[in-house]
């Protein structure tokens, strides 16, 4: 016999989402408890017994726990960071046998058999490079929530020099059409033909953080690749491919 435990938690716990963006959905009229939309943020469920549906997808009552799978992918361009495909190919699309980074050892893949798994916030459809998706939603919460400041690495391409002003403004932060986007760490600076490469740290990442970023001071962005989540590096993982991780190697 279960207890009950708050509905955000419940839904973060399943690997949907992050408790925040779970009590975003329940304002939003997005969740469902036994068939009722529910709006009390503060509301109740019974795992064993209660189906909870969120978006439209419903999850049935279960009294196994459920085993969390962590997975890097190296995500190519024009590839949506989306746990749907409504919009376009998405990550989960290509969590198959066939892109797996070992296709010898396909077995290892059935572990997968019944997971709902969800991408570990965004990566740009433009842009490319490690993102992470797996169904535990309480590590979700702590890579996505700005409190806790885990860093995220990329390697950033421009058009042209950085300048020394240029260079103050994006390490101070700047503010965008009324939204404050925080400081970049910029590690690294090196010449690429006529093109210049930075390696940058962000420890939080609103939408197209980067590149408003940098576009706002006349500076094009041709390749954006994220390269480091936590203590999870890319590494040698060929673009397209994924294999498992340990959440030890993420944080």
């Amino acid at each position: 016999m279960s207890e009950n435990i708050r509905l955000n938690k419940y839904i973060a716990t399943l690997g949907i989402c992050s408790r925040r963006k779970a009590d975003e959905l329940i304002a939003a009229r997005e969740v469902k408890v036994n068939g009722n939309i529910i709006t009390d943020m503060g509301t109740q469920v019974d795992p064993d017994k209660d189906t909870v549906t969120v978006e439209n997808i419903s999850h049935e009552p279960t009294t196994q726990n459920t085993e969390f799978v962590y997975i890097a992918l190296n995500k190519p361009v024009d590839i949506i960071s989306s746990s749907s495909s409504e919009q376009g190919t998405s990550v989960i699309d290509l969590i198959t046998k066939e892109q797996y980074y070992k296709p010898k050892f396909e077995d290892d893949v059935l572990k997968l058999d019944g997971v709902r798994l969800y991408p570990v916030g965004r990566l740009d459809k433009d842009s490319e490079g490690l993102i992470l998706l797996t169904n535990d939603g309480e590590l979700t919460n702590e890579l996505t929530h700005p409190r806790y400041e885990h860093e995220k690495e990329y390697e950033v391409t421009i058009d042209k020099k950085l300048m020394p002003d240029a260079k103050k403004l994006l390490t101070k932060g700047m503010l965008l059409k009324g939204e404050h986007y925080g400081g970049l760490q910029i590690v690294k600076e090196w010449n690429q033909g006529k093109r210049v490469v930075l390696t940058v740290i962000l420890k939080e990442g609103k939408n197209r953080h980067i590149r408003k970023m940098l576009g706002q001071l006349g500076y094009n962005v041709s390749v954006l690749r994220r390269i480091r989540i936590g203590k999870l590096k890319l590494g040698t993982l060929t673009i397209g491919r994924w294999k498992f991780v340990k959440r030890s190697d993420i944080i």
